[in-house]
């Protein structure tokens, strides 16, 4: 005790030595000054390898775009001259002048179009756009806990036959700025893939306004009831497959994550799970938070909107993400091409038109949980008013998951970045009995993932087709690769397969440079921002709205006037629309060799080029800026306090739960079904993926034979759990107590002839596959099989 008064009293100090104080502060301040030194080089770094990629991109991207902007205008001079000299130069502009006149004509008229069909869609509700007729089978407002969610039955076109007994497709519209359309706004789309393959469909809507007192978990709860509908509407088929699209996907997650009896497969496509994830150099709208405030702005909007957020501020966010496409190239293709291109492009607008309205405690909790937060991510996020947990963990039934490198919304990070982050290791996901397929694309965009025809006609259409397939696949983390295009008489067929991907696997999307603590500052500062507003200025800012202000707030929202202005409510428009119908009786298109239509092509090449230059200098800047603002050394103690880190869990650690510890004392238990499943887990393990014919013959044998026909799902996915954590801890001995499995003859005969069935003929096998065999073979006591073709279980 005196020890310790001699060390706080103050005069020790005065009286200490100069050198004893100088070796105290020396102690105490340098390791402070070292970790922000070392803070501060790191953070150089980030900020060197950001200016570069992006400096690099800029140069490869630009000069070769302007290689071919020069190399063009030499042709366009050439041609002219060669006009020129053949004396036809004038009569070439005046055809010029006139084609484009007319086309300038057709074009104001077309916009004059779409600002009419945009009052009526927004006088109708906005409602849902599709390409073929739907009946409501269930409206959410109906529900206990009422939401502005709604159930759609999609009806086929004429000549589609839809069979009852399949299992239904459930598409889940994203409610993201729009309204509902996405997924089936024209017959190349998920909901025209799925009738083409004989299956019934169903979307799941919404309308415009939300329900008064509308949580997410009323959304949450209102979707899961539209599943167990189609599921009582359809009793002899099996679950249905639940397609989430953008937001719709991890709106998807939410509800499996808390309706465990839903076990249908999942389908996200596009979805940002960890909207913070991306790389360095790249995905700028990631940074958007940081720099242009957290969740005290969504707040601001939805008070100034009477407690009502504008979808269409959401809408002009991803319009301004690529503004060269957006902004301009679209309405540079409409004029170029406007004989041809006026009803697609009407028909597309009337879908992008269509803005949505969310709660303001909607929004929050969105911005709050994913795109500030990153909770979900994380496995902490609640929902509200129940707190009710959303543990992805608990999730079983099959994700398929559908990513693009040419995604700058959502890239493959951020829509697998969580898997990592939720799970230990790829082994947890085994043994957890989870199946997760993941899917890369090279090239296509954001909206592509869903909506393009190629993806649909190529990918999306695989899967629809490999789905019965997929559910009887053993639990685990998969990537599906299509490949070896075959042409017979026109129609294109696809090679599949699914391979056994690790964590590193995903891991390798990413760049390696850890930047997850200035989005957890962000979040913190947000968390303030958000408390600070809520407390001083909103009072104020709500006494001040009105019903009359909030409306106006979105009457003259910029996405509403640019269409309105141009409808026949303006009258300087209403002039076009008896000018073009004399433009189209009388229409004299350009010669195709015009080159004056050339020099048009080159201007706008040109004017896209300067947007895109102007874009990428701007996404430099805002990246530079965020890590400086919030990748200093000194904003990083501002880092949420409230972080856990937890420590990865092992292949040892597992061992010893208790459900693994059960499976492993159960290793010489079991019957034929036990000791099929457990040789087709040694083959996958061995051979780490799998083909679709090979996963078609064990699906077949899961559906259709005996002793698996009868038994229920949940038994069989309990079998199937149990093996794969015995082969997975013990491999040698699941091989060599399989006999004590199959007690008499005839079982292991079966047992092997099955085992030969799956795999296929042994031309087509690898060396280890055929090794694994003839271990089944030795151990089992039978004759070496060559190829078995016919399913050997099929006549028991």
């Amino acid at each position: 005790m005196a020890d310790i008064l001699t060390s706080l009293n103050p005069l020790r100090w005065i009286e200490a030595p100069s050198t004893e104080l100088e070796s105290q502060v020396t102690q105490s301040l340098f390791p402070m000054f070292q970790r922000l030194a070392e803070a501060g080089a790191e953070t150089a770094k980030i900020l060197q390898v950001a200016l570069l990629r992006r400096v690099q991109v800029m140069c490869d991207s630009h000069s070769t775009r302007q290689g071919k902007l020069f190399t063009e205008a030499e042709r366009l001079a050439e041609s002219l001259r060669e006009v020129h000299g053949n004396g036809n130069l004038g009569y070439a502009w005046a055809e010029y002048l006139r084609d484009a006149s007319e086309r300038a004509i057709l074009c104001m008229d077309l916009l004059r179009q779409r600002g009419d069909i945009f009052l009526e869609h927004e006088a109708a509700g906005c409602p849902p756009v599709f390409f073929c007729d739907y009946e409501t089978v269930m409206d959410g407002n109906d529900l206990p806990l009422k939401s502005n969610y709604v159930l759609l039955r999609m009806i086929p076109p004429q000549g589609v036959n839809v069979d009852d007994t399949k299992r239904p497709f459930i598409i889940i519209c994203p409610r993201a700025g729009h309204s509902p359309g996405v997924g089936g706004h024209k017959e190349d789309s998920q909901v025209g893939v799925a009738f083409r393959e004989g299956h019934p469909v169903y979307l799941v809507s919404f309308r415009r306004e939300p329900e008064g007192g509308q949580y997410l978990s009323n959304v949450t709860y209102a979707e899961a009831a539209f599943v167990r509908e189609v599921m009582r509407l359809h009793p002899l088929a099996r679950l249905p497959v639940v397609v989430g699209n953008c937001q719709a996907g991890w709106a998807t997650l939410l509800m499996v994550a808390t309706n465990l009896d839903l076990a249908g497969p999942i389908i996200l496509n596009g979805s940002p799970v960890t909207p913070t994830s991306g790389n360095i150099g790249e995905n700028t709208l990631r940074y958007m938070a940081g720099l242009f405030g957290g969740a005290w702005i969504t707040m601001f909007l939805s008070d100034l909107g009477g407690g009502i957020f504008d979808g269409a501020h959401l809408v002009q966010n991803f319009e301004t993400l690529n503004p060269e496409r957006q902004l301009f190239m679209k309405y540079v293709e409409l004029f170029r091409d406007v004989d041809a291109a006026s009803e697609a492009f009407l028909k597309a607008e009337k879908w992008w038109g269509g803005f949505c309205l969310m709660r303001g405690d909607e929004i929050r909790w969105i911005v709050e949980h994913l795109f500030v937060g990153n909770r979900l991510a994380h496995n902490k996020a609640y929902g509200e008013p129940d707190r009710r947990h959303f543990d992805l963990k608990k999730i079983r039934a099959p994700i398929i998951i559908f990513a693009s490198h040419g995604d700058n919304v959502t890239p493959p990070q951020q829509a697998l970045n969580w898997i990592p982050e939720i799970y230990d290791n790829e082994e947890e996901i085994r043994l957890l009995g989870q199946h997760i397929i993941y899917m890369v694309h090279n090239d296509v965009g954001h909206l592509g993932t869903f909506v393009s025809s190629r993806v649909i006609n190529k990918e999306y259409n695989e899967v629809a087709s490999t789905l019965e397939a997929i559910e009887a696949l053993l639990p685990g983390l998969y990537e599906m690769r299509i490949t070896d295009i075959q042409e017979d008489a026109g129609h294109k067929s696809y090679s599949v397969e699914l391979i056994e991907r690790t964590f590193e696997n995903i891991r390798e999307f990413n760049d390696g440079h850890d930047d997850g603590g200035p989005f957890a500052a962000v979040a913190r500062v947000s968390e303030l921002q958000a408390q600070i507003y809520h407390t001083v200025a909103r009072p104020f800012v709500q006494a001040a709205v009105t019903d009359i202000s909030a409306d106006a707030s979105r009457m003259f929202h910029p996405k509403r006037l640019e269409r309105s202005l141009l409808s026949s409510q303006n009258p300087i428009m209403v002039g076009y629309k008896s000018i073009s119908e004399q433009v189209r009786n009388s229409r004299a298109n350009a010669a195709a060799e015009n080159p004056f239509l050339a020099a048009e092509a080159l201007y706008f090449k040109a004017v896209e080029q300067a947007i895109v230059v102007m874009r990428d200098w701007r996404d430099m800047g805002y990246e530079l800026a965020f890590h400086m603002i919030w990748n200093n050394p000194w904003q990083r103690y501002f880092d949420n306090p409230h972080e856990a880190y937890r420590k990865g869990t092992t292949l040892d650690d597992m061992r010893w739960q208790p459900d693994i510890a059960n499976a492993l004392r159960r290793i010489a238990i079991g019957g034929l079904a036990d000791a099929i499943i457990r040789m087709v887990v040694l083959l996958v393990s061995d051979r780490g993926g799998i083909r679709r014919d090979r996963l078609a013959r064990w699906s077949r044998v899961l559906t259709e034979d005996e002793p698996f026909r009868s038994l229920s799902a949940d038994h069989l996915a309990e079998i199937t759990r149990v093996q794969t954590a015995i082969v997975t801890f013990e491999p040698e001995q699941a091989m060599e107590t399989l006999p004590l499995l199959l007690t008499e003859p005839r079982q292991r005969q079966l047992a092997y002839a099955a085992a030969c069935y799956i795999p296929g003929s042994r031309a087509e096998m690898s060396s280890s596959t055929v090794a694994m065999l003839q271990r089944f073979a030795d151990v089992l006591g039978q004759p070496s099989i060559v190829d078995v073709i016919e399913d050997p279980l099929a006549v028991t």
